[in-house]
């Protein structure tokens, strides 16, 4: 038996959606669309990136194909509690680079109703599983996996393929640094180093 409640926000429901992939597969991009349709909505939006990605703009969210929507650079997650008050949708980009509280405060977003709308790599450059990415697929409610071109083969690609010899876990770069691979092209380039 469902309680009868009155007023919009006590009758929202929140839920969680993952947009993950590889480098280059339009996880931003499928991103800025959502957060550009509910603006359209006048739903009231806040977009969160983490400080350290400055690659295109200090503060904007930008795709590779140099789309953009404003956004506020945090240093961890647990600031998105701090400034996510009284919004419908929450938008966060590459979610892998947040700590591992994540999962926790977009848990905490969607049970107050809020929309959380979450783009990251879904794994590494050795292939294993990125930050929080994995545990915020298992509780969401939707999960869009998308795909590059593998630039080998012209198959789909699911592989962010390092090619500088960098061992650090996270490097951000574009297409000097990284390539996307399919399984088989990525196993083979692997072997080669």
């Amino acid at each position: 038996m469902f309680l009868e409640r009155k007023g919009d926000k006590e009758n929202r429901r929140g839920w969680i959606e993952v947009v993950c992939g590889s480098m280059f597969s339009g996880k931003t991009e499928e991103l800025i669309r959502r957060m550009k349709r509910a603006e359209f909505a006048k739903q009231k939006v806040e977009i969160f990136k983490p400080e350290l990605d400055t690659r295109y703009d200090g503060e904007a969210v930008v795709s590779h194909n140099e789309n953009t929507i404003r956004s506020t650079p945090i240093p961890s997650s647990e600031d998105i509690l701090k400034r996510a008050e009284d919004v419908d949708v929450v938008g966060i980009d590459e979610a892998q680079f947040f700590d591992e509280k994540l999962p926790q405060v977009c848990r905490e977003l969607a049970n107050r109703g809020v929309r959380v709308i979450i783009a990251g790599l879904d794994m590494d450059y050795l292939g294993e599983p990125f930050g929080p990415i994995p545990a915020l697929m298992a509780q969401a409610e939707f999960v869009t996996k998308v795909h590059a071109i593998c630039l080998q083969c012209g198959n789909l690609a699911n592989h962010s393929f390092r090619k500088s010899s960098s061992d650090s876990l996270v490097l951000l770069g574009e297409k000097e640094e990284y390539e996307p691979l399919c399984r088989t092209c990525y196993n083979w380039a692997s072997s080669k180093r």
